[in-house]
């Protein structure tokens, strides 16, 4: 697992929550052009490379402090797609949609 490229993403201390106690499934970022730089339909691009999103790990923080909480997570995939309102989407609207699997490790 060591070996695999990481991705950093910050989230809000309840969606942070919510993945942490296995109830949140997956993680949305809106189609812009910065996320549409990251990621690119079927890849995910970490320090000017393209991954396979199951290639991925990603690591969740909350906050920007030194001892902030993060974990690191597994993905199943990704794709674009509308977003589930109880984990924070706006109904009717696509999001490049991470599938999260299993956590790593948490601190």
């Amino acid at each position: 697992m060591k070996d695999k490229p990481v991705l950093h993403l910050n989230l809000k201390r309840k969606w942070f929550d919510m993945i942490a106690s296995g109830e949140k499934k997956e993680e949305y970022r809106e189609i812009k052009p910065y996320w549409t730089r990251h990621f690119g339909g079927t890849y995910i691009r970490i320090k000017g490379r393209n991954y396979h999103p199951t290639d991925v790990l990603v690591c969740f923080s909350n906050g920007y402090a030194k001892d902030r909480p993060q974990m690191l997570v597994s993905l199943k995939g990704m794709r674009a797609k509308e977003g589930k309102q109880e984990w924070g989407a706006t109904p009717g609207q696509w999001y490049y949609t991470l599938i999260l699997d299993q956590i790593i490790n948490q601190s």
